[in-house]
Formats: C-alpha cells, structure tokens, sequence
C-alpha cells in the first residue's frame, strides 16, 4: 500500500449476500458502479456474506460479486475485506480471484484526515454474550476450521444453516444490551491500539457515538449499518466522515435513484 492518504475511503459491512436476496446483491453491484468508483479504497468489515462454507462452494451471488469486484479493482479502486462472524471462511482464494485483500481482524488504517482509525468487525466487543464468546473462539481455531473445510459440502451447508437458524432463534430471547458491545470493551480497544476512532459493524445499530476515554480524553465510535431495507456506507474524505443510508427500493427497476441520505 502507498504511504500517501488516501483521498476518498469508504466503508461498508453487514450486507448478508445470499440467494434469498437478490435486491441486496443488485444494491451492492449499483454502489460499486456508482459510489464506490472513483473512491481509493472500499473496506468490508465483515459479514459479506449471510455465511460461507468455504471457497469450494461459494452462495449463488459470489460469482457475479467477485466479477464485480475485480472490475472496481482494475478501475483503480483499492479492495479489503475483514471477516466477520459470518463469513470468516472466505480464503484466500476466492479473495484473491476478486482482487480483494484479505485485513487482520483488528487493523490499524490511516484516514484521509491524517487519523489512524481501529476497524474490527465488532463481535468481539460483545463481551457480554459468553455463549457468542466461547463459540468465537472455538470456530477461529485453525484445526476446528480445517475439520469442518474436510466434511462434504452438503454437511457443511446443513451446519451452516442450523448454526443460522440457532442464531436467529436465540437472538429473540436475548436482552439487547447483551448483543450490543460493552463499553469497557471499546475503551480498553481504543486504550490498546492508541488511537481515538474506531469503526466497526457487527451489531446492526447505525451511529455515531461520542466517548471519554480513561485519561479523559475524547473519543469517537462509528457503527455502521446493515443493509436490509436501507443500504449504508461511511465515506471518509480529508474534511471528515459521513454516515450515508440511501433506500433500497430506489434501485429497483423504473423508481427514481437517490442520492443518499447522512445520518
């Protein structure tokens, strides 16, 4: 990567790409086409995909994704892509035949503005949820990962969907502040990277929030949306950022296209 700042970033996380969807998939193509052109680097901060199996069966929308993104790329736009909880599967293979490059999933990055920014996905921040915890750490271990890539493909997607549908049914039950981050988590991430910026997605809850950190400092947190019936992007230039949701409807065939709309 150059040393030089890049002049325009944007970032996006939380699309859930899968068959069910294909309103989202044209959505994310119309934003590379005509938001993301011209930018110098798009980031991904996870959950790309609704889940992911391994690169030997990609979902339905991966292929005509992974086009799109080479095309971007060849434009000049710089790609990244973070993992997220449920797509930490993507290798470096399908990454690679997309001209995306694969981040850490804590990551340091420079700002058109000068700052250094934390980007993390941001599961790890919802420390209050021990049973999401332990499983993380189960299914991020090399061997577990290794074991499950070995199983046919059929019993991969049956896992994949029965580990969905736990999800979504457990999610009903559970307290909202247990899948939101815990703030002492966020501080002792901004304290550790010694940085006042952090940007993540994971939690579904589009903001901007404001924080005071130990030494009483100031700091900011930026959350970025998933996309369902709004898309959402956080743009980044050297006079600051912007949170900016724009109507999936709008792209639908005959409706009008709109702008955006920031937070």
């Amino acid at each position: 990567m150059s040393d030089l700042l890049p002049t325009r970033l944007l970032l996006i996380s939380d699309l859930h790409l899968q068959p069910g969807r294909p309103d989202i998939t044209q959505a994310f193509l119309w934003f590379l086409q005509h938001k993301a052109r011209g930018a110098d680097q798009l980031l991904i901060l996870g959950d790309f995909f609704e889940y992911w199996i391994g690169d030997d069966a990609p979902l339905p929308p991966a292929d005509e994704v992974s086009l799109a993104c080479r095309e971007l790329a060849d434009s000049g736009t710089k790609i990244f892509f973070q993992a997220g909880n449920r797509d930490f599967l993507i290798g470096s293979d399908w990454l690679a035949q997309s001209a995306i490059q694969p981040l850490p999933e804590l990551c340091l990055w420079p700002f058109p503005d000068g700052q250094l920014s934390l980007l993390l996905h941001g599961d790890q921040l919802c420390t209050q949820d021990l049973a999401y915890q332990t499983f993380r750490q189960q299914v991020r271990q090399p061997a577990w990962q290794n074991a499950f890539l070995q199983r046919p493909i059929n019993e991969r997607r049956a896992l994949a969907e029965q580990l969905r549908s736990e999800s979504q049914a457990q999610s009903q039950y559970k307290a909202e502040a247990i899948m939101d981050v815990e703030l002492s988590a966020v501080l002792k991430a901004l304290t550790t990277a010694q940085v006042d910026r952090m940007i993540h997605g994971h939690t579904h809850r589009p903001a901007h929030h404001l924080l005071e950190q130990q030494d009483g400092s100031q700091a900011e947190r930026w959350v970025l949306g998933d996309w369902d019936k709004l898309g959402w992007y956080l743009e980044a230039n050297p006079s600051g950022l912007k949170l900016i949701s724009f109507d999936l409807t709008c792209l639908q065939p005959g409706a009008q296209h709109q702008t955006g709309t920031p937070l």
